[in-house]
Formats: structure tokens, C-alpha cells, sequence
């Protein structure tokens, strides 16, 4: 039994961390290519906010600091 074990084992083929890395990016490119064909681009992006639009935060104001 444990001879046939080590013998799957070793047939296995062990994979270095950048190679497993590369095939999990590949996943998510080929799940992320799926999920953009079903929805449209543009609802699926949202707008960014520029930063000249964004309400200064006056807490120290407030707080008299």
C-alpha cells in the first residue's frame, strides 16, 4: 500500500510557487474575460471622482483642534 502511494506522489508533478502563481493569474483572466462578456464595460466601471470635487474634511474644524 505505501509503496503505491509514494509512487502516485511521485508522479504527481510538484509545481514551484511561480509556476502556480502563473496558472492562478490565468484563472482569474479567464473568469474576469467571462464576467466583462456578460455585462457591458461601462456598468460594470464606475466613474471616478476627481479629487478637486471631494468635500475637505473639517473635523479639526469641528473639534476646535
Amino acid at each position: 500500500m505505501n509503496d503505491k502511494q509514494t509512487r502516485e506522489q511521485e508522479g504527481k508533478k510538484k509545481i514551484s510557487l511561480q509556476e502556480a502563481m502563473k496558472q492562478q493569474l490565468a484563472n482569474k483572466a479567464q473568469q474576469g474575460q467571462g464576467g466583462k462578456a456578460s455585462l457591458s464595460g461601462n456598468q460594470k466601471m464606475q466613474k471616478m471622482k476627481s479629487q478637486l470635487t471631494k468635500k475637505p474634511n473639517n473635523q479639526r474644524k469641528r473639534m476646535g483642534v
